[in-house]
């Protein structure tokens, strides 16, 4: 799916951002990830007072597809206020589906960086490395 509308995923993920439940950080994330077959599906941050608990923008967008039956990502876009990028159990959990995803990763001015999870998290553990 090479031919995507990177604003309208990056607009997906802008309005995923206003339901975000961040009450003790105040850091606001939207993620919105497009899948091979061409659905998108959204998510934001929800903190909890047992910070470890707190489910990040990204991975409640991947678990969200998988639980719809999708498995393979074409580009995933992440809006914060300051343009951070996906932390590190966010690549990991994004890799387990493939290293070829783009990543657009947004600040709320709208400047765009556009990288790739392979760039993200270089040289990465996968399902293939627990072959013996």
């Amino acid at each position: 799916m090479e031919g995507f509308d990177r604003e309208a995923l990056v607009a997906q993920a802008k309005a995923a951002r206003e339901q975000a439940y961040a009450p003790y950080s105040g850091y606001r994330v939207g993620a919105a990830l497009l899948t091979r077959s061409g659905l998108v599906f959204t998510g934001c941050n929800v903190e909890n007072a047992v910070y470890p608990l707190t489910t990040c923008a990204e991975r409640t967008a991947v678990v969200k597809a998988v639980s719809e039956g999708e498995r393979e990502f074409v580009a995933l876009a992440v809006v914060t206020e300051n343009g951070g990028s996906p932390c590190g159990s966010c690549r990991q959990t994004l890799r387990e589906f493939g290293d070829d995803l783009l990543i657009l990763i947004v600040d709320t001015q709208g400047n765009i960086r556009e990288t790739t999870l392979a760039a993200l998290l270089p040289d990465s553990f996968s399902a293939t490395d627990l072959v013996i």
